[in-house]
């Protein structure tokens, strides 16, 4: 290592921080690499006039995070902290017929994250793969990130993927980027965002929630572990783990209600007044947003890995440890049981009376869930699967620590700015026809004080900030 170079670590015990902080200078320019002991880290670049300002710059950022405990360290002396990879099992179904399954994808590796847009469907691995594909099963794109994908969660246009590094990136643009940094302490399990407010449940049953400046906000301990289930809305937050579901108001935390429910549970899903909890007990519940009442109990065969509903909760689906998928009538009544014909499913949606899932061999199946289809599989008729395969030359997008430069913006684009406030660097807008005093939810690695930014589109959300749409290129 060179002698430019200055290796830091905060390591607590009893499962509290765990990350390093590096500094490093050549010449006029000053690199920063930050993260959780034994990963890649998050990578920041600045640029200074003399060297002198440089050396001065690195020195300031080491004092910093020496006096909040930080020391030097060897890189590699200390191993990375366990990360909890779910390990499910799953056994041939016990179903009579299979599923009418139109396609499937194999990813390659064990797959937890799935999302279905009106445009495209996506999938993220455990190798850190994240695939998107048309409806029809035509592969599009491939996005390649750090670590292993636990899963994607849509919030309105943007496309999110929690990884076991501890990092959640954003996928909307052309270029994936780090959008939330998770504490070094929390080992992400599930999590959800609601207008640019991230929620994350982990595997100590905790809680932690975080605003769109990728700031703390508050957080709980529930009384039960593993948390696979967090879903949010503009009223609470609900809280899925080895206890029940317990829901806390979305500002401040205060607990709203608990609800035990018949198991621990596994997974999670919402509708507009309702959230649904499947359990390792063989259910799902409906649980009442308002009350937490349990409304409706829909029964399965073996342990309920993943659960989702068309629209309005009309019909809610349910995958099991036993490579079965069901459909229930709103009451809870059982519609039909059918082997899913590739594992088990570990997470789902309904789109377009499509069922799309991903199991637990690593693929992304789209299934027939259309009366006709459905009955004609009962009855051992089902269509020969499209097996999807990869485009050579499938386009190919990973994390960048730097963005493209551009002399002049764009007719169309959008000018923002980094500035110091308080302490904090935030960015504001300085085209006209925006709010100058809102701030601009914007990649954490990349802002440099007085630099200035080019964006495509802004978006406002609810809360009083702008959230960037499409890509970002630097000013000179």
């Amino acid at each position: 290592m060179s002698s430019d170079t200055t290796y830091l670590e905060l390591s607590q015990d009893g499962g509290g921080a765990h990350k390093f902080y590096e500094v490093a200078v050549d010449g006029t320019t000053v690199t920063v690499r930050y993260g959780r002991i034994g990963a890649a880290g998050q990578v920041q670049t600045s640029a200074f006039p003399t060297v002198e300002k440089a050396r001065a710059a690195a020195a300031k950022k080491v004092g910093e995070k020496v006096r909040k405990g930080y020391a030097p360290a060897v890189r590699g002396g200390r191993a990375a902290r366990a990360v909890t990879r779910r390990q499910v099992a799953s056994a041939p179904s016990t179903a009579r017929a299979v599923a009418p399954v139109l396609w499937r994808f194999r990813t390659g590796a064990a797959a937890f994250g799935i999302h279905i847009g009106e445009d495209r469907c996506w999938v993220g691995n455990q190798s850190g793969d994240v695939y998107t594909l048309g409806h029809d099963g035509e592969v599009l794109a491939r996005y390649q990130l750090p670590d292993g994908v636990k899963c994607l969660v849509a919030d309105d246009f943007w496309i999110y993927a929690g990884c076991d590094d501890g990092t959640v990136y954003d996928l909307s643009s052309k270029l994936p980027f780090a959008a939330y940094e998770i504490a070094s302490d929390v080992d992400i399990f599930w999590l959800d965002i609601h207008e640019g407010i991230l929620n994350v449940a982990d595997r100590d049953g905790g809680l932690t929630v975080i605003d769109h400046e990728d700031e703390y906000q508050w957080s709980r301990k529930s009384t039960g572990n593993h948390a696979w289930m967090v879903r949010r809305d503009e009223r609470a937050v609900y809280h899925g783990h080895g206890r029940g579901v317990t829901a806390y108001a979305q500002d401040g935390g205060r607990e709203l209600w608990h609800t035990p429910t018949d198991g621990s549970v596994l997974f999670g899903w919402q509708e507009d007044h309702s959230v649904y909890a499947g359990t390792h007990h063989h259910v799902v519940q409906r649980l009442s947003k308002a009350s937490g009442a349990v409304e409706a109990t829909y029964r399965c065969d073996a342990a309920v890995y993943s659960c989702a509903t068309a629209p309005g909760g009309r019909y809610v689906f349910a995958g099991d440890s036993a490579s079965s998928v069901y459909c229930f009538a709103a009451d809870g009544t059982r519609l039909w049981k059918l082997g899913t014909g590739g594992g088990s499913a570990l997470s789902m949606q309904y789109l377009g009376e499509k069922l799309y899932m991903v199991t637990t061999d690593g693929s992304l199946v789209c299934v027939d869930a259309t009366e006709a289809a459905i009955t004609a599989a009962q009855s051992g008729t089902v269509p020969v699967p499209l097996d999807v395969k990869s485009a050579a030359a499938l386009p190919t997008y990973a994390p960048s620590a730097t963005v493209r430069t551009v002399a002049t913006p764009p007719a169309s684009g959008i000018v923002v700015e980094c500035v110091q406030e308080a302490g904090r660097l935030r960015v504001h807008v300085v085209s006209g026809g925006y709010d100058p005093t809102w701030n601009v939810q914007f990649p954490r690695h990349i802002r440099q004080p007085g630099a200035r930014y080019v964006v495509e589109a802004l978006s406002p959300a609810a809360s009083g900030f702008y959230r960037v749409r499409g890509e970002i290129q630097r000013l000179l």
